[in-house]
């Protein structure tokens, strides 16, 4: 079911779930429809536990090509690679009580699984590769240096609010503000963009009388 933002200049997002392919494209889909229909800005609460990798780079590499202006709050946790997707606004802010929790790469194995040199070295190469590249993103849009980053790969750590405005992970810790009237769309994670609710729908059709 299409949603109409015509006219719109700002619509407020939330996104509550895990970094998935599914939960990638959903966003991204409505983002690009965002653009499509004349949205300016953009403004995501966001709360995940990470995911992948992979589509969490994918999705920071977008947010930051889109022709938008997309502001990132947490409202909750930002976990794991969620920190790169958060890391994508060109505005952050935080709630007081939200968190930020860092840790390095890994990866699973299947039971009764054979470990020699050779698959180890490549599943060190992946890790190692893998954290120069998130690495990078949090070292360019924070005042992270390289040993501080190094630090919070190599011990899980979840860090307050106050932390992430003194090392410019946000502008501001502030409460999220929605005017009255402003359209508010809830990405469900468990549903693709065709799938949104029909009170998301009916809600911003009534805006936009």
């Amino acid at each position: 079911m299409a949603i109409s933002l015509d006219g719109q200049p700002e619509v407020y997002l939330s996104f509550s779930g895990e970094i998935t392919a599914g939960t990638t494209e959903t966003l991204i889909a409505m983002l690009s429809d965002c653009c499509n229909q004349g949205v300016q800005r953009a403004y995501l609460m966001l709360s995940t536990p990470g995911g992948s990798v992979m589509h969490g780079m994918n999705l920071y590499n977008v947010m930051r090509a889109l022709p938008l202006e997309i502001t990132m709050h947490n409202v909750g946790n930002v976990d794991s690679i969620g920190n790169v997707v958060f890391l994508a606004g060109d505005r952050r802010f935080a709630c007081e009580h939200s968190t930020f929790m860092f840790h390095g790469v890994g990866f699973d194995l299947e039971a009764n699984q054979r470990l020699e040199e050779k698959l180890l070295r490549e599943r060190l190469e992946t890790v190692q590769a893998e954290h120069k590249r998130i690495g990078a993103v949090i070292r360019e849009r924070s005042k992270l240096d390289e040993a501080s980053v190094q630090e919070l790969f190599l011990q899980q750590q979840t860090k307050d609010a106050e932390f992430a405005a003194r090392y410019g992970i946000v502008d501001e810790i502030r409460d999220v503000n929605i005017p009255t009237g402003a359209p508010i769309i809830s990405l469900d994670s468990n549903r693709s963009l065709g799938e949104l609710s029909a009170s998301n729908h009916a809600a911003i059709k009534r805006l936009l009388r």
